[in-house]
């Protein structure tokens, strides 16, 4: 069995939390007075502590403790929440995640943090003091019940899940023998029958007269570890309960459970909410697996289809179900809520607006939209960089925006959605929009394009992804060089997506990338063209129509069909591939479509619907654009998967052409 290092599994949880953290931090900026935020950061720097000195990361532990002590005094009113706490906070979350992955380098810096802490709390330097005040849980009052020179009551259950994360009772009550004279009492009422008891769950409860004049802060500090989810109640003992030496059995919180009800109780929602951290590559090899189970599904298919033998059909029938819906859950596993990647964001945009003065409305929609995990780890990079864009391009500094008569403040929108079995993610600015003569002008300078050549507008647009180019005046330290935009481009090739730009003069940008769902497995058409054989993407076809004998036999040079009063340009795969086989007798038009750009193709026969296992193809046609990569069919031959972006990017060119044709015989 393999064995977890306790340090990593350290570094994931603490990523989660840090990252919950983030998103904490920006809202309270922008919500300086919601103390509930106060409180969840106050929990995260202390989940963050008590794990750090858990593992052994020291470091981490002693610098998030001033962090917490002084998001303590923010929750006890000591301190006021503002702007600069924000700022100074989000740094320090920085510093702890350089902390937890190179230990021990970056002390000055978090020296520097520190002090800056303490300037915006004003400790005087004493941020790292241990507070002295009532326990946040201790009811108002509760510290003036007694003298704590006498002593201290303490109650305490921990979670029911305490064991199976690794705490242990016994180590906590020799911590509060440590601090005094201690007397200890178990209740063991909620300990279930032999036959219900699970050896996971803690069921009992403690009750701790402790002899001593410690203070608060030391029991406090016994339960650090284990303080979330659990019950602690710590009472100043009046004089008269010291000096006996029995303490009183503590009251049941709840009532008492027949043993058989309180495992039913207790077993269900651990099913309901229970979850899983699975390594990635552990997914990525079933995935392979189910890919080769749909492969050896589909031959099996094709031999019962030439055999007679029913019992063979049947079985064939029932495998090809079962390897559907195996497909369809392990693909489910892989895919993730895009809100995980839009959260990343928010930081990105407030430290953007900070560093170029400019006010930024970052608003988000779609972030349950689910795409596949390999697909989204890929999408950071160039996400960052068209937000960037964004706000460093396209929107107005403030007083440019307000003698334009806009408001101030600018806005960049995030959203996702499904468009079939794509994801569509915009990105959207009320900006200054694309100057779309510069762009010419500059891919004209740059020989990208003739002087003379006639473009879409969107294709135009598209150019600003070419390695390279920038049409901005003076390169900033955070864009100019044309390089960003190209990481986009790329990336969206590797992907099989495509951009979409559009644009308006004064008005503002909105880029659009279109992803498949997933990477591996799609549902596919079967078509053929001559003797080969090709697949197409299903979720890109919208119909299929009779190629019109007129058409057939008429001039190539007009490649355009009459579909419900709509010109829809179309390709002969025949003459894109140079089929030298006879034509079919009666050619089909596949039509697809990516966005609002439908473009058809014509193919000799459909030969009908199949589940495409994604093979990437080798890198010495890497640069074939046509083809999205290649498929294994049931008989062993391999289909090449045609590329709809680039198919529907060369249908607009038809249609560009048929403009101008237009536009020269109406002058």
């Amino acid at each position: 069995m393999t064995q977890t290092d306790p340090a990593e599994t350290f570094r994931l949880e603490a990523q989660d939390v840090l990252e919950q953290l983030e998103q904490v931090l920006l809202d309270l900026g922008d919500r300086l007075d919601d103390m509930a935020l106060v409180d969840s950061a106050f929990r995260a720097l202390h989940t963050v502590k008590g794990s750090g000195a858990m593992f052994g990361f020291t470091e981490v532990a002693n610098f998030v403790h001033e962090f917490e002590t002084a998001f303590d005094r923010v929750r006890k009113g000591d301190a006021a929440p503002s702007a600069e706490l924000v700022r100074v906070a989000l740094d320090a979350k920085d510093h702890i995640c350089r902390l937890i992955a190179e230990p021990n380098t970056h002390a000055e810096a978090g020296a520097a943090i520190l002090d800056r802490l303490r300037a915006t709390v004003g400790t005087g330097g004493q941020a790292g003091a241990q507070p002295q005040a009532a326990d946040a849980d201790t009811p108002a009052g509760a510290a003036d019940n007694g003298d704590p020179s006498n002593g201290w009551r303490i109650r305490f259950r921990l979670p029911e899940d305490a064991l199976s994360l690794g705490a242990n009772p016994v180590l906590l009550l020799d911590e509060l023998r440590a601090l005094g004279d201690c007397t200890v009492h178990a209740s063991a009422e909620k300990l279930p029958g032999l036959e219900q008891l699970d050896p996971e769950i803690c069921y009992l409860s403690w009750e701790v007269t402790l002899r001593s004049d410690c203070a608060r802060g030391a029991i406090e500090e016994v339960f650090l570890f284990v303080r979330d989810g659990m019950q602690l109640d710590i009472d100043p003992m009046p004089a008269a309960d010291a000096e006996s030496q029995i303490p009183e059995r503590a009251e049941p919180s709840e009532a008492t459970e027949p043993p058989a009800k309180r495992s039913d109780k207790q077993s269900a929602p651990a099913r309901e909410n229970s979850s899983l951290r699975v390594a990635a590559e552990r997914l990525d090899e079933l995935l392979d697996r189910v890919g080769e189970l749909v492969i050896a599904q589909a031959r099996l298919s094709q031999i019962a289809d030439e055999s007679s033998n029913p019992n063979l059909m049947a079985v064939t029938e029932e495998i090809e179900r079962l390897s559907a819906g195996l497909r369809d859950t392990t693909m489910g596993i892989r895919m993730v809520p895009i809100g995980t990647l839009f959260s990343r964001f928010r930081r990105l945009v407030h430290d953007l607006s900070a560093e170029l003065g400019k006010d930024v409305e970052f608003v988000t929609s779609g972030e349950q939209t689910e795409l596949d995990k390999t697909v989204i780890e890929q999408l950071a990079d160039p996400m960052v960089h068209v937000i960037r864009n964004a706000i460093d391009h396209g929107l107005e500094g403030p007083d440019a925006r307000a003698a334009a008569g806009k408001p101030r403040q600018g806005t960049v929108r995030l959203s996702a959605a499904h468009e079939g079995a794509e994801v569509a993610i915009t990105v959207s600015d009320d900006g200054a929009g694309l100057d779309s003569d510069r762009i010419r002008q500059k891919a004209v300078e740059s020989g990208l394009i003739s002087p003379d050549a006639t473009l879409p507008e969107g294709e135009l647009h598209r150019l600003i992804f070419h390695p390279g180019f920038s049409t901005a005046q003076q390169v900033s330290a955070i864009s100019g060089r044309g390089v960003g935009m190209d990481v986009v481009g790329r990336t969206m090739d590797a992907l099989r997506g495509r951009i979409d730009v559009a644009s308006q003069r004064g008005q503002g940008s909105t880029v659009t990338l279109r992803l498949p769902l997933t990477l591996a497995i799609i549902d596919g058409m079967l078509v053929r063209v001559g003797s080969n054989r090709y697949a197409i993407p299903l979720s890109a076809v919208e119909e299929c129509v009779e190629l019109p004998a007129e058409v057939a036999e008429g001039s190539h040079s007009r490649n355009f069909l009459s579909i419900r009063d709509k010109l829809v340009p179309f390709l002969r795969l025949r003459e894109l591939f140079r089929t030298q086989d006879p034509e079919g007798l009666h050619q089909k038009v596949v039509i697809v479509s990516t966005g609002e750009q439908r473009v058809g193709l014509v193919v000799d026969q459909i030969l009908g619907n199949t589940q495409t296992v994604i093979k990437s193809l080798s890198r010495l046609h890497a640069d074939v654009e046509t083809f999205a990569g290649a498929t294994i069919m049931g008989d062993g031959t391999v289909a090449l998967i045609l590329d709809v972006a680039h198919l529907v990017r060369s249908g607009e060119r038809f249609e560009a052409r048929l403009r101008d044709e237009q536009k020269g015989q109406a002058a």
